[in-house]
């Protein structure tokens, strides 16, 4: 692939300068140590070629988002001269989205962001072979993220990520003494902003710690009492809530709002906008409702460009072996100037995700199954809908719905009528895909 003209691997300088030259700090020199590093041969550096069996040329990079983030991995893959990229993103254009999001233009409103970040990329640099893929990264099946050699994530959504960090852990196969098959590690490489503020990190299933052990460095989703976003509103996220949980309801009762929809958006800030009035409430925006909504946090251009920027190098190093890898995490902050910090982020001994371990849960002999889902709801594992098995029975399904209306009645009795002490029982839930959590019960004397 010749790409001397393009303005990847032209002169001194280059990537091919890191690429073709031993290093005192290659990856096996590091903490995180995955690979020895092998230098290019010079015959075809020569030939302004890069090879062909080349990490780089050989690559599939998954780019997960094509927001103010996924744009800037994007540009950066593209200038790193990584050709084989495919993007995934549910999302459409929207016109507040051009201000940072530099792929997308006015023509483009409405349209997929997956599909127009790849044209742009692929009209733009002749190198690159990206291959856009709208749609819900859970409509995808494990094999399809099986068949890449790096995850980047650029989400902007807890329970995204969580989903992800599940999936591409899950595919880890394990050996006979419970050690992971290094073949089946796919790094992922996660990316995060918000305002000034920004984090890289460098997972390595069953290795590392993944994103799940550090899920309470995310503070639970902000909710109002609807009691008071009803009849109380005092600040402008009251009158919006009321818009869209309350009002659209009963305005539109068999339509769901499209958060992604100009139109619906327009009509929910417009009800917002009426109601602060009514209780002379100001500050409510459209850019204010949209974050209300869709729970967006402002984005700057330049804390994406940085975030992204480590994403990629790292990308390149894990696939190259040319550098020492991130050990771990990365922290950027920029909001009273550029500082940068990075550490070991531990892994968590009893991560649902990562590791094996058996949790133990104390509860009352009248504690009922209810009582033990919320308990699981609300507890440092934040599950969204768990089902519950035992070695002989099942406890309560979410779906299919006939499954749940027969289960159903166990909610109401207590674990003591249900299981014995000591039982160990299987949690499945939404946010862990096929993942499964071993939890043993034990009751107060």
């Amino acid at each position: 692939m010749k790409q001397q003209n393009d303005g990847c691997y032209g002169g001194r300088g280059s990537l091919l300068t890191l690429l073709k030259r031993k290093s005192p700090f290659a990856n096996e020199t590091g903490e995180l140590a995955i690979g020895e590093f092998e230098p290019l041969q010079d015959a075809a550096i020569k030939a302004g070629d890069l090879p062909s069996n080349s990490p780089l040329s050989t690559a599939r990079v998954l780019v997960v988002g094509a927001g103010g983030l996924g744009c800037e991995l994007l540009k950066d893959l593209a200038m790193s001269g990584l050709p084989n990229v495919d993007v995934i993103d549910l999302d459409t254009i929207d016109v507040t989205n051009l201000n940072r999001q530099f792929l997308f233009r006015q023509k483009d409103v409405g349209s997929s962001k997956a599909h127009v970040a790849a044209t742009f990329i692929n009209d733009r640099c002749p190198w690159m072979k990206v291959t856009a893929h709208h749609g819900k990264i859970q409509d995808k099946p494990p094999s399809f993220y099986a068949g890449f050699q790096c995850i980047i994530s650029g989400l902007d959504n807890v329970e995204a990520r969580r989903w992800l960090n599940a999936t591409v852990c899950g595919l880890v196969e394990l050996d006979d003494d419970g050690d992971p098959d290094p073949t089946t590690i796919i790094p992922i490489v996660d990316g995060g902003t918000e305002g000034f503020s920004g984090q890289a990190r460098v997972i390595l299933p069953r290795l590392t710690s993944c994103f799940e052990c550090s899920l309470d460095a995310f503070p639970p989703q902000k909710s109002f009492p609807l009691c008071t976003v009803a009849d109380t509103p005092r600040i402008p996220e009251h009158c919006i809530a009321y818009a869209f949980m309350l009002e659209w309801p009963r305005k539109f009762p068999d339509k769901k709002l499209d958060t992604d929809s100009p139109e619906d958006m327009k009509w929910v800030y417009e009800v917002a906008l009426e109601r602060s009035k009514k209780y002379n409430i100001a500050g409510v925006t459209y850019m204010l409702t949209m974050g209300v909504v869709k729970n967006i946090i402002p984005a700057v251009a330049s804390t994406n460009a940085i975030i992204a920027a480590a994403c990629v190098n790292e990308t390149v190093k894990l696939l190259t072996f040319c550098s020492q890898s991130l050990n771990t995490y990365m922290m950027y902050m920029g909001a009273t100037g550029i500082y940068s910090h990075t550490f070991v982020y531990a892994q968590k001994e009893d991560c649902p995700v990562c590791t094996s371990i058996v949790r133990k849960i104390t509860v009352g002999q009248k504690t009922t199954l209810n009582e033990l889902i919320q308990m699981l709801r609300d507890g440092d594992l934040r599950l969204k809908n768990p089902s519950i098995t035992s070695d002989s029975t099942t406890l309560y399904m979410q779906k299919p719905p006939p499954l749940e209306k027969a289960t159903r009645p166990n909610l109401d009795k207590a674990l003591s009528s249900l299981i014995s002490d000591g039982e160990e029982l299987a949690v499945t839930d939404s946010i862990f895909h096929n993942s499964t959590i071993n939890v043993k019960i034990f009751f107060d004397p």
